[in-house]
């Protein structure tokens, strides 16, 4: 029998380690950490978000750069077949208002044990607290009981990302393929948030939603929630605009969505007696208390016509988070240095998959689809490789 190595016991390792199983290689999952997938079970702490519902060429265009080379391995485990590769594991599915797909019971602890037990069934051996730390001829690893050394027949690298080290994915793999002289793009934050230097008012705002705005920037524009934090601002609007605030665009914030400029001023034109602004715009535009603190953050001194700030309110920011508080990274692996079955073109018989490669996608489905779809490119690859 046919022996291979799986690095990395994220969603791509795993999906990697079930299509060797299913092709009849003996299989060993190698991780560092106590315990598998991690970072998947932190990413379903508020409802683990595995696909989105959308038509096929929608769905690809959210990998950026990188839909070309992910087309294949997409297509072939898209959002349909993420769904039901979910229920074929026991776990019932449901589509939201917004097209993004959750387990029923909107965790993914079920999911991941139910799947460790069909892993566990194939004869897939899994063994944690296993480092990786040197490559030659055969791959070394310090574990619990002293160094250990592993000569696969392949072996699948998924190794993650640099963001969330705490939950294994710190990057410290990169040193290893530097001394090798291996390619890679350099890590930036993914899905991340901004950095704000708030005045002392806005404290009484942290942790509050600004709900009904839309996000511009560098012309994408984004219907979507964001939150204060004492740190800055985040959330699933933030995120999906932070690619091109990262890479140099301005931020704004549309407080009225709804209405353009003209409206605004309409309902603005309207005598306010005695009322304070803040009771104005309150009443004329039923602006709540964070956006009118934000608008008193980035606007003053106020202009004589409200309207156009209101549409587009220039947020001044002190750039992204850091990288370890991203929710994912940017860099990577590079597909040039990869056949087009995610082979090393330098290392025969060397597999990559997951976040470690070098692409993109915002949260709402596509991260973990990306993932699995990759692991399970490279896994049914190495299958394929092994069988000459």
């Amino acid at each position: 029998m046919k022996n291979a190595l799986v690095i990395g016991a994220g969603p791509a390792g795993l999906m990697a380690a079930d299509e060797l199983a299913r092709a009849g290689i003996h299989v060993v999952v190698a991780d560092a950490k106590p315990s598998v997938g991690r970072k998947f079970l932190m990413a379903g702490k508020s409802g683990l978000n595995l696909t989105k519902a959308e038509p096929f060429d929608a769905f690809l265009t959210h990998y950026h750069e990188a839909a070309e080379p992910l087309r294949h391995m997409i297509e072939a485990f898209d959002s349909a077949a993420v769904q039901d590769w979910a229920q074929s594991l026991g776990q019932e599915v449901f589509t939201g208002s917004s097209g993004r797909v959750f387990p029923k019971v909107m965790k993914a602890s079920p999911l991941l044990r139910a799947w460790l037990r069909h892993l566990g069934d194939l004869g897939v051996d899994i063994r944690t607290g296993w480092r990786w730390t040197g490559w030659d001829t055969a791959f070394h690893f310090e574990t619990p009981s002293g160094s250990r050394t592993e000569t696969p027949d392949a072996t699948v690298l998924a190794l993650g990302g640099a963001s969330w080290a705490r939950l294994g994915s710190d990057g410290a793999w990169t040193a290893l393929f530097a001394s090798k002289d291996l390619p890679l793009a350099p890590f930036k934050p993914a899905n991340m948030g901004l950095k704000v230097d708030w005045s002392d008012h806005m404290a009484k705002h942290f942790g509050k939603p600004l709900k009904g705005i839309a996000l511009i920037a560098g012309g994408q524009r984004v219907k979507a929630e964001a939150v204060l934090s004492q740190r800055g601002l985040e959330g699933g609007g933030i995120y999906a605009i932070s690619r091109k605030v990262r890479d140099g665009a301005a931020l704004h914030i549309d407080l009225q969505p709804n209405l353009s400029v003209d409206q605004i001023r309409t309902r603005l034109s309207k005598p306010r007696g005695k009322a304070s602004l803040s009771n104005h715009l309150r009443k004329a535009l039923r602006l709540d208390p964070v956006k009118q603190a934000l608008l008193m953050e980035f606007a003053r001194p106020l202009p004589d016509d409200l309207a156009p700030c209101l549409k587009a309110l220039p947020i001044r920011h002190a750039g992204s988070r850091p990288m370890d508080e991203a929710i994912s990274t940017a860099g990577g692996v590079p597909f040039d240095a990869l056949t087009r079955d995610l082979m090393l073109n330098a290392a025969p018989g060397v597999f990559c998959a997951g976040e470690m490669l070098d692409w993109e996608a915002p949260t709402g489905g596509y991260l973990i689809t990306g993932c699995l779809a990759t692991g399970r490119w490279a896994g049914r690859s190495a299958a394929r490789w092994l069988k000459g």
